[in-house]
This record gives C-alpha cells, sequence and structure tokens, in this order.
C-alpha cells in the first residue's frame, strides 16, 4: 500500500472522506428518517395513554428510545478506552476502526425488518449496536488527526471532514426523501418498504465509501511489535496515559468545558426531530426540510468557523458559538405549537444551529488535537474525548426524559441544557492559550 506523507493533501482528504461515509447515519438514522418513522410505527400501536409495552412494562416511547440510546453510549463509555489503549500498544487503529464500521453498517441495515410491535426489539437491539458501531469507530477516527495533520492545518481538517460529511448525507437524504415521499415512482406499495430500504441504503453507503480511507489511511505507523499478553499491556497503557492526563491541566479543563457542552449540543442534535413532531406539531415534510437546511447551513458554518479561529484563536471562537447555543435553547422554549407561523420560527431556529453545529463540533475536535502532548497514544488519549462525549449524552438524554415525563413536555427539557451551555463557556474561560490553541 502506498505511503502518503502526513500532511499531505491525499492524505488528509482521505482520512476526510470517512465524514462523507458515516455522516449519513446520524442525518438520516439519528436525526431524520428512523425517529420520525419509529415514532410512526409504535404510535400505530401504542394504548390509549400512547405508552407501547416492551419486557412487559409500558413505557413512553419516546422515553424508551432516549433509555435505549443511552444504554449504547453507557457501552461505549466502558469500552473504548479499553480498546484504544489495546489498539495504540498493538499499533491497529485501523482495524479497531474497520470492526466498529462493519458492526454499525450491519446492524443499520437490521433496521430494515422493524415492521410493528412485534419486531419493536428488533428496533432497538440495532438502534443500541448501530450506535455502538458509528461512535465506537469515530474514536479511532479521530485519533487519526493528529498523525494525518500537523497543528496548524487541524482547525482546517477537522473543518473539512465535517463539510463532506454534510453534502454526503445531504445527497443520500433527499435521494431516500424522494423515494420515502414518492414511493410509486420506485414501485413501491407498502408504505412501511421505503423508509425501511433507506435504511439498507445507509448502511452500504457508510461501508462502501469507508474503503476509500481505508486504502489511505496508515497503520501502525509508530512499528509497535506487540507481544502476546497485548490486553494486560494494553490496560498498563491506559494507566499510563490516565497518569499523564492528571499532569496536564489544560486538558483537563477541555474535557470538562466539552463534556458540558456536549450534553446540549448532542441532545438538541438526536431529539430536535421528535421535538418538532411531538411537541409544535409538525408535518414530516416540515420537519425534514428543517433537517436539509440544517445541514446546508452547517456547511457554510464549519467554513467560516474555520477561518474565524486562525484570526482570533479556538478559544473564543468556541465561546462565541457557546453564546448562540445557549440562544437556541431559550428560544426553543418560547415556541409553541398554537404560535402563528410556528413553522417559521423552528425554520429560523434550523438556521441558527445548523451556522454552529459544525464548528462548535469541528473547532472542538482540532482544538482537543492541538493540545494533546506528542504521544503514540493518540487513540486512547481520543477514547477520553470520546467518553467524555458519551456520558454527556446519556446525562443530556436522561434529562430530557426525566423532564418529559414530569412536566408532560419537551420545552423544560431544552431549556434546561441552556445551563449547560453557561457551564461549558465558564470552564473554557480557565483554558489557557498555547502556540496553536488561542
Amino acid at each position: 500500500m502506498k505511503k502518503f506523507e502526513k500532511g499531505s493533501k491525499q492524505l488528509t482528504k482521505a482520512w476526510a472522506f470517512y465524514d462523507w461515509a458515516n455522516s449519513v447515519y446520524p442525518l438520516v438514522i439519528s436525526t431524520a428518517i428512523f425517529p420520525i418513522y419509529y415514532s410512526s410505527i409504535t404510535s400505530s400501536f401504542a394504548n390509549t395513554s400512547g405508552d407501547v409495552s416492551f419486557l412487559g412494562t409500558s413505557w413512553d416511547p419516546t422515553a424508551l428510545y432516549d433509555y435505549t440510546l443511552s444504554f449504547s453510549f453507557l457501552i461505549v463509555a466502558f469500552c473504548s478506552p479499553i480498546l484504544s489503549a489495546i489498539a495504540d500498544y498493538m499499533g491497529n487503529k485501523l482495524k479497531f476502526m474497520k470492526f466498529f464500521c462493519l458492526l454499525g453498517a450491519l446492524s443499520v441495515m437490521g433496521l430494515f425488518f422493524f415492521k410493528g410491535e412485534d419486531t419493536l426489539w428488533v428496533a432497538l437491539t440495532c438502534t443500541v449496536f448501530a450506535s455502538i458501531g458509528f461512535w465506537g469507530s469515530l474514536v479511532f477516527y479521530n485519533a487519526y488527526l493528529p498523525e494525518v495533520a500537523f497543528p496548524e492545518q487541524q482547525d482546517k481538517v477537522s473543518a473539512q471532514g465535517f463539510i463532506y460529511g454534510y453534502i454526503g448525507s445531504v445527497l443520500l437524504l433527499v435521494f431516500s426523501l424522494v423515494m420515502v415521499q414518492m414511493p410509486e415512482l420506485f414501485g413501491i406499495t407498502d408504505p412501511t418498504l421505503a423508509p425501511r430500504i433507506t435504511f439498507l441504503l445507509v448502511g452500504v453507503w457508510w461501508l462502501g465509501f469507508a474503503q476509500f480511507t481505508y486504502r489511505r489511511l496508515p497503520n501502525n505507523i509508530f512499528n509497535h511489535k506487540p507481544e502476546k499478553d497485548f490486553i494486560w499491556k494494553g490496560l498498563k497503557e491506559l494507566k499510563i496515559v490516565l497518569k499523564e492526563l492528571v499532569n496536564y491541566p489544560q486538558l483537563k479543563y477541555f474535557l470538562v468545558a466539552f463534556f458540558c457542552f456536549s450534553v446540549g449540543v448532542q441532545t438538541i442534535v438526536l431529539m430536535a426531530g421528535i421535538f418538532g413532531s411531538k411537541e409544535l406539531g409538525l408535518p414530516t415534510s416540515n420537519l425534514i426540510f428543517t433537517i436539509i437546511l440544517v445541514q446546508l447551513v452547517a456547511i457554510l458554518g464549519a467554513y467560516l468557523f474555520s477561518k474565524l479561529s486562525t484570526k482570533i484563536g479556538n478559544l473564543k471562537t468556541l465561546k462565541f458559538t457557546l453564546i448562540i447555543w445557549g440562544g437556541v435553547c431559550f428560544l426553543a422554549f418560547s415556541l409553541d405549537v398554537n404560535q402563528t407561523n410556528v413553522d417559521y420560527y423552528f425554520y429560523g431556529l434550523g438556521i441558527i444551529l445548523g451556522f454552529v453545529l459544525g464548528a462548535t463540533q469541528s473547532i472542538g475536535r482540532s482544538t482537543y488535537s492541538k493540545l494533546l502532548p506528542d504521544t503514540h497514544d493518540n487513540a486512547t488519549y481520543f477514547s477520553f474525548y470520546d467518553v467524555t462525549e458519551k456520558l454527556a449524552i446519556v446525562l443530556g438524554m436522561l434529562v430530557f426524559g426525566v423532564l418529559i415525563s414530569i412536566t408532560g413536555s419537551m420545552q423544560y427539557s431544552v431549556l434546561s441544557l441552556a445551563f449547560f451551555f453557561l457551564c461549558a463557556y465558564i470552564v473554557l474561560s480557565a483554558v489557557k492559550s498555547t502556540e496553536f490553541v488561542k
């Protein structure tokens, strides 16, 4: 396999292209078509109080979906540091990345078999494994950033990845929507078949386009030669990194801030479609239009904020986005189903959200990469980044679900997320500037 030099366009583009491959999962499965399909199918067999039966217990279907995702994030949070340490010790991040990609893609395809009450277990099981596959692969993918790009390139390369992801995922989503909205063009008569075919397409797209990245990413660049007891050695590697992390206060402060704003960002992304559907009573077409709008605006946002970060620095750029996220929470709280033109307000909210979504994610990733010490343990360090995000999602989804159960409304759940953005802003102020992180 041909080797590409660190910082070369061929290598950085190949790395960024994995975002093109995997971003169809968070858009089509986590955000757009599957949540709406799930809501539609579960409502068809819910009882008079709107609950569904699972494992002998009645559940609010939205809360059940929340808890299912939270469970998958807990698994990833527990496993990724251990697996990352083993991967660093063995020098085979690429093999681990391939495994989780395959797990995620096949699990997404498994959602095809969810058609009603008898197959609810299929939906929830595949949701868990698809989530584990997606987030697990990202641990190793993100860990490649400091190995494929120099610090001064990382803001641009990180943003490039998200831009590729937004473009690719929108293309597949638009095609999927045509099939869902006009199934007769494809000779489809079963109303559940079109969305289920999209789940197959997502898995094929994800697994297929990932091959381009695999062919160019290096493996074992530090020429590690693992011994037979690689699991024990990997755990020792994890212990070493944990001790080192204590000696880097800037990393600790950033991870705390990252935890706080991830609670808000990821929860909003995961629950935006259901919020618009159930809280505001918007039809599916309006929700899908908003989701596409968010993705398109996010392309511009990721590009512009990466430019801004080169002028005012990563830290100031991130804090600016956090102020906007806080405003999104208050605006969402003020929306009401009885408002005139509530759909237009929702569109406007989507534009604001999209503008900062790509920026927050790409600048957050590159900032953490720049703060890392000179190390061979990039996957292990990035596993803590990943664990932080997963625990944040677990907390965010639990807070969201509990407040829904208590208040019977999602508006207070959304409002509560503003508190986490405020905390993130305060903690981020404690992170000191460095040569590449200002």
